[in-house]
């Protein structure tokens, strides 16, 4: 008994490594601090009189966004620029009637740059005081004194960087309901990869035979894009064509318009219907985009979309949030009525590019805030979206991680505390220590500005916590308790330590009678 009960008890016994308990509670408590670089160039002469000190300068301003009660207050702090931010900039700074903006700086932190010059030395047009590059760069007009200068940098900031309504977004888990406005969720959730799937829809085959050059459209649209947000996430783009693939609602005919219309009520009712024959997210591991093209049928063209107010909706689309978007494309039904069938139809791929892109933009929260009338933004060109739209969007997503991974952590803790029996092996361990660690380093990467470090920081430790979480090594003994155990040992251990207990009892009792006989003495 006393060599057979250690020896059981060693092995038989959970084995189970050391977690950093305290350090995933510590995540929950940790404080953002969000840092960005300002760099602020004045041309000659634009420099205002009641500037506090000579140039150059740095100053550092912070301001803290409360998220909730059980969260801690988001520190948005703009850092002073690096030491030869200036000697940079006045390098590469040519300026001209014809070269407005100059490249942002190459360096693992992000810093923006403004141009401060007289109203006179800009070129911009009448009423506007502030252009928006698609670098991260603009022009300024200085304006009479220092405080028109600052409310001018502020609302530049607003625009260029993050806000507390973004800030709040990313942090949707952990901010109650009603302080979250209704764009909060619109926005994809941050994820390692995406699919975008394309979906031509003709329910009517016999009527129209539909045509479109949707790869050449994708690489010469989407693929700049994506490019450019291949820093966010991975992509895979898709496509195809689904046959008698109707949307579900029936329109209503109008007589004055002699067309038919779907109502905003109505959308809602269009998806599942629809997504039901895509099957593209079946087998996905990664959230899928659906981008539908929609051909009404013969019967019911021409087909518009109306908004909550019964006007038409200029691009005859809608998006689904955190799902995709639907594009009706209607085709001109032919002035002669012995006209073959099916008609031929080449779809515009330029017109309905634009519209799917604008929904891509909406998904990923790239929409623009509301911009004051005195300013004007670049358009990005061919790549779909800014440097600093970019980065806002690193930014959302790299906090919107840390809170998934403190998330994910914490209740990978609170389960392991109460079901005592789960094996933790020690590749598990080493997977939340380097979730822990590489979370710790995206915050410490966050307030000292360096935002790419950061996000790939971020990144590595939501694929650590997720492999952890997720190990199969988990499950093993989550459904044997305790008494299963008792099941299992009695019908084995109870036999034989019957008579050994009965033995002890007799040896006792012995004892006992032994002591309570006097001694015989001779």
């Amino acid at each position: 008994v006393l060599l057979g009960l250690p020896l059981w008890w060693k092995t038989t016994e959970t084995y189970r490594a050391a977690l950093p308990y305290g350090d995933i509670a510590a995540l929950g408590r940790l404080p953002f601090q969000v840092a960005v670089s300002v760099s602020v160039v004045f041309l000659p002469g634009s420099v205002p009189a009641d500037l506090p000190r000579r140039l150059p300068y740095g100053d550092v301003r912070e301001e803290r966004v409360p998220v909730s009660c059980k969260s801690p207050a988001v520190g948005v702090c703009p850092v002073p620029p690096p030491p030869d931010a200036w000697e940079a900039l006045r390098a590469v700074l040519r300026f001209s009637s014809s070269v407005w903006l100059f490249p942002a700086d190459s360096s693992s932190v992000c810093w923006q740059s403004c141009l401060c010059s007289q109203p006179s030395l800009l070129p911009l047009p009448q009423g506007i005081n502030v252009y928006v590059g698609k670098h991260r760069s603009a022009l300024v007009r200085a304006g009479q004194g220092l405080a028109t200068l600052h409310a001018r940098l502020q609302q530049l900031m607003q625009v260029m960087s993050f806000t507390a309504s973004s800030i709040a977004a990313a942090l949707s888990d952990r901010v109650p309901d009603g302080q979250l406005g209704p764009d909060a969720w619109r926005h994809l959730k941050s994820s390692l990869g995406y699919e975008i799937t394309f979906s031509l829809l003709n329910p009517d085959p016999k009527s129209h035979d539909v045509d479109w050059d949707i790869e050449g459209a994708v690489n010469r649209y989407v693929q700049p894009v994506l490019d450019k947000l291949n820093l966010v996430a991975n992509f895979s783009v898709d496509s195809q064509i689904l046959y008698y693939a109707v949307l579900g609602v029936t329109p209503r005919f109008d007589k004055e318009s002699s067309s038919f219309i779907l109502s905003a009520h109505s959308l809602p009712h269009v998806i599942n219907p629809v997504e039901a024959r895509l099957g593209s997210s079946a087998a996905s591991l990664y959230p899928v985009l659906n981008f539908l093209l929609y051909v009404p049928e013969r019967s019911h063209s021409p087909l518009y979309i109306q908004d909550k107010d019964g006007a038409p909706v200029a691009t005859n689309a809608f998006h689904s949030p955190r799902w995709g978007g639907i594009m009706i494309y209607n085709v001109e039904v032919p002035a002669s009525p012995q006209t073959s069938l099916p008609l031929r139809v080449d779809v515009d791929m330029v017109r309905v590019m634009e519209v799917f892109l604008a929904q891509l933009r909406l998904l990923f929260g790239i929409s623009r805030e509301e911009l004051p009338p005195e300013f004007l933004v670049e358009s990005p060109g061919n790549e779909g979206l800014a440097d600093w739209e970019l980065d806002r969007l690193l930014w959302a997503h790299t906090l919107e991680n840390i809170a998934t991974v403190s998330t994910t952590l914490t209740s990978l803790a609170q389960l392991l505390d109460q079901i005592s029996n789960i094996v933790i092996k020690d590749d598990v361990a080493s997977e939340v220590y380097q979730a822990v660690a590489a979370a710790q380093d995206a915050v410490a990467e966050l307030a000292e500005g360096r935002l790419h470090s950061a996000f790939q920081a971020s990144k590595e430790a939501v694929t650590s916590s997720e492999r952890a979480f997720f190990d199969p090594s988990l499950l093993h003994l989550l459904y044997f308790p305790d008494d299963q155990k008792f099941a299992i040992y009695i019908p084995l251990f109870l036999p034989m330590a019957v008579p050994i207990l009965l033995s002890l009892a007799k040896m006792l009792r012995e004892a006992r009678q032994s002591k309570k006989e006097p001694t015989k003495m001779d």
